[in-house]
């Protein structure tokens, strides 16, 4: 199992992080829409791996820029191990449509109200 992550992160990396980025939209949009299909899940992880790479991509360039400053500049008075990152769509991508988050409600059986766990005795 090690090896095929070690396989699949290394074929990762050797992919141009504005390749995977022009591809951002496209997957960000499947990912949005659930549908319990083998089609979703594949595009949800592909996102995932498009947000890995410039996660990584973030994480590396904190830490090299970090490398050039003095010990004890930082904000902290030292090198912050997980700096804040932004992983929403790079402003220089297209924006498609904006993804919304839904609300989980039980569903209607039979034509009755679903049971509301507050009010349940």
């Amino acid at each position: 199992m090690e090896k095929l992550l070690v396989r699949l992160a290394q074929q990762l990396d050797a992919i141009d992080e504005a390749s995977l980025m022009s591809l951002w939209s496209k997957y960000a949009t499947t990912a949005s829409r659930f549908e319990p299909t083998k089609r979703w899940e594949e595009a949800t992880l592909i996102f995932s791996l498009i947000q890995a790479k410039r996660w990584k991509n973030q994480l590396f360039n904190y830490h090299w820029s970090r490398q050039a400053q003095p010990l004890g500049k930082g904000p902290e008075g030292g090198v912050n191990p997980m700096p804040d990152f932004e992983l929403e769509r790079p402003e220089e991508a297209p924006v498609a449509s904006k993804c919304r988050v839904l609300e989980f409600k039980p569903s209607r059986l039979d034509g009755q109200d679903p049971v509301d766990p507050k009010t349940e005795s």
